[in-house]
């Protein structure tokens, strides 16, 4: 991987994708973020503040997606 050059605050939504797909998902604040590949496959990540989700969702779901989240692009 190589180093992201910027970030994003990730908002997350039922219906539209991430506008950039980050290089990987930091979280900021504890929770669960559930994410969507690009199969269409969604899982949930229970994370804890600090933790990098090395993953490249196309989408982030907002049912079941708690605390602060960021990409990093």
């Amino acid at each position: 991987m190589t180093s992201a050059r910027r970030h994003f605050q990730i908002v997350p939504s039922n219906s539209a994708d991430l506008p950039t797909r980050p290089k990987a998902v930091y979280c900021q604040a504890d929770g669960t973020i559930v994410c969507r590949d690009e199969l269409g496959v969604d899982l949930p990540y229970a994370m804890t503040a600090g933790q990098i989700l090395p993953i490249r969702p196309v989408r982030v779901l907002a049912t079941g997606t708690t605390g602060t989240f960021y990409g990093w692009a």
